[in-house]
């Protein structure tokens, strides 16, 4: 039998308080859904089912939160990676539209579940920030601000002087402020999501993997080593972690790894010169460069990396020196920790959600606004589960489509890295 790996190192695992008691599955079970992971997908799913009265199990190969969602950059980022407008155009006026109202209200609809359910996870609304620091960027910037601004949000915009005071540095020539964002320490987010399933009678089994997954004349059967879960449904929450279990579910995202470096605690004059107004920042760039300074006033800094999930901090001198570049007065800071984790990136920067056959679906490819995302798209999985019709969620169901030269994913993304990380340094 496999035994389940030890959460990584990482700050958060460093300081996170303990999570529930997940003990493997042992022996054959009835469910009405069956939810397979245990990241903010899996559990947020768990947590709205169980709070309409189903009976749902979780299974979880590692413990909760083991995944990108207890090592990404803490981050509760409104939006998608497209502007307001050609999410609209994409998708047409009304689900376009409904699409634009669900995505940037995601941070509202996650502190309220944080609050609701009094998880401890050092919740922060203080504000997202979005900076451009070449004028394409910031461009983009403004447009979005407008975007914003004419569909009600709370946003405003921040150019020269303002931009500077809110940012500690000169770099940045536009900032987009963004009031319903803020920050978690993710790790804690996840084991209290855990929490909040249980009590609302969800059960979370760890250090079970799934084995197999057959259809059956009523539903599902989902095998693991120890025990059998027979499911009328099963909503599948594996994100960048996924396998060959859904056929082709793993070859539509592109797995890749995001690094974070952190710091000591900053001394409270120094802490004050970085990031003044608070909140959490992340660029407009091809290439995003994200950072926060947590509640102990560590400064994290994160953006892509070595891919692959062990790093040490020398392998991120380039966000601590960038860190550096930003905050002179930081030079002779010590970076105490430095872990990695795996997001999913899809082609068209969509998230994808799928219903492969009758019962079974899933959602994948947040492309880094995971933490919100993941947690409302929870309440859409729930919905489709309890044999909703897709047509009362905010994303259309597609078809599984793997993505083509899948196998060459690697080589090309790091490739891809090399000429955007250089177009961005030289502004074209």
């Amino acid at each position: 039998m496999t035994t389940p790996e030890p959460l990584p190192p990482s700050l958060y695992a460093a300081t996170a308080r303990p999570g529930p008691a997940t003990p493997p599955l042992d022996g054959d079970i009835a469910a009405d859904v069956a939810v397979i992971g245990a990241g903010f997908t899996g559990l947020s799913t768990a947590l709205h089912l169980a709070e309409q009265g189903a009976n749902v199990v979780v299974l979880e190969a590692h413990e909760p939160g083991w995944g990108a969602s207890g090592r990404n950059g803490g981050q509760v980022n409104p939006g998608l990676k497209w502007e307001p407008d050609d999410v609209e155009r994409t998708f047409g006026p009304d689900l376009g539209a409904r699409l634009v109202r669900f995505a940037w209200g995601a941070p509202e609809a996650t502190f309220d579940l944080i609050r609701r359910h009094q998880i401890e996870c050092d919740a922060r609304q203080g504000g997202t920030m979005r900076a451009g620091y070449l004028a394409r960027d910031a461009d983009s910037v403004r447009r979005l601000a407008e975007q914003c601004q004419r569909r009600g949000m709370p946003v405003t915009l921040l150019e020269g002087d303002a931009a500077r005071r809110a940012t500690g540095t000169s770099r940045y020539l536009a900032v987009l402020h963004d009031a319903s964002g803020g920050d978690v320490q993710p790790l804690d987010y996840a084991r209290g999501l855990a929490a909040a399933a249980m009590k609302a009678g969800a059960k979370i089994h760890g250090g079970t993997p799934v084995t197999g997954l057959n259809a059956t004349g009523r539903g599902w059967s989902v095998a693991t080593p120890r025990g059998t879960v027979r499911a009328n449904a099963v909503v599948v929450g594996t994100n960048g972690y996924s396998d060959d279990l859904v056929p082709g579910l793993r070859r539509t995202v592109v797995p890749a790894f995001s690094a974070i470096a952190a710091s000591e605690p900053l001394d409270p004059a120094l802490a004050a010169k970085v990031m003044p107004s608070g909140g959490v920042l992340y660029e407009a760039a091809r290439i995003t460069t994200y950072y926060r300074l947590d509640k102990a006033r560590r400064l994290l800094m994160g953006g892509r990396g070595p891919q692959r999930r062990d790093v040490d901090i020398g392998d991120l001198s380039h966000l601590t020196n960038y860190a550096v570049r930003l905050w002179p007065d930081l030079k002779g800071v010590r970076w105490t920790h430095a872990w990695s984790g795996q997001v999913a990136l899809t082609t068209d920067q969509y998230p994808h959600v799928h219903q492969p056959q009758r019962g079974l679906y899933t959602c994948v490819g947040y492309n880094g606004r995971g933490v919100a995302f993941s947690t409302v798209m929870g309440g859409e999985l729930a919905k489709l589960a309890l044999g909703k019709p897709a047509s009362e969620i905010h994303l259309p169901v597609t078809p599984i489509k793997p993505i083509a030269m899948h196998a060459f994913w690697r080589v090309g993304f790091s490739a891809k890295l090399i000429e955007l990380r250089l177009r961005d340094r030289f502004g074209i």
